[in-house]
Formats: structure tokens, C-alpha cells, sequence
């Protein structure tokens, strides 16, 4: 695996989407106390960033549609998306958030 840094821990609040860019991948960090998630930063549905939807525990909606995805697996849990989105491995490294972009841990429609 090839971890690489994407922001501060600090810089994700509990429940709101950060929108980060790691090795050209745009992703949405989300905490959902002391667990990190990252996700691909576009609702399968629409070209919509799902970092500028709500999040409620491991659930991320998009805001133009109301599709939601689990932050753990990438699959769509409400309708319209049926289509899973990347998600990808995160370790906390100190202060650091590292994902692995490479090694998605999911297997989503390209």
C-alpha cells in the first residue's frame, strides 16, 4: 500500500465533509468519531461533490438528489445512485490523515 498525507486530523470536524485532492484523487474525509473514512468526492448519480452533502454516523448524502453512500463500503443506500462510489484505506500518522488512493477498498464502476 501507498499511503500518502491528504490533511491535519485536526482538519476534519465530526460530520462535516472535507474536500481534499491526494495524488490528482478528489476525496471527502469524514470522522465519525475517532474513525476516518475517504470517498471518492463525486455522487455516482450526478457530477456532484458528495463533500458538499450532509452526514449522519456512516452515511454521506448527496445534496442535489438525496442518494446516500456508506463511507465504509461505497454502496448507495437510498436511490436514485445504484452505482458504488471509491472508497479508499486511511491511517492516522500523528497529527496526520495518510489514504491510499492506489488501493481502493471497494471495486465501484469506473
Amino acid at each position: 500500500m501507498s499511503f500518502a498525507r491528504a490533511c491535519a486530523v485536526a482538519d476534519v470536524n465530526p460530520g462535516k465533509p472535507f474536500a481534499v485532492t491526494v495524488e490528482g484523487t478528489d476525496l471527502a474525509i469524514v470522522r465519525d468519531g475517532e474513525d476516518f473514512y475517504a470517498i471518492y468526492d463525486e455522487c455516482s448519480h450526478a457530477t456532484i461533490p458528495l463533500s458538499e452533502g450532509d452526514v449522519e454516523g456512516c452515511l454521506i448524502e448527496c445534496w442535489l438528489h438525496g442518494s446516500t453512500f456508506d463511507l465504509r463500503t461505497g454502496e448507495p443506500t437510498t436511490l436514485p445512485a445504484f452505482e458504488p462510489v471509491a472508497v479508499y484505506p486511511v491511517q492516522v500518522d500523528g497529527d496526520d490523515l495518510l489514504v491510499d488512493v492506489e488501493n481502493p477498498l471497494n471495486n465501484p464502476a469506473a
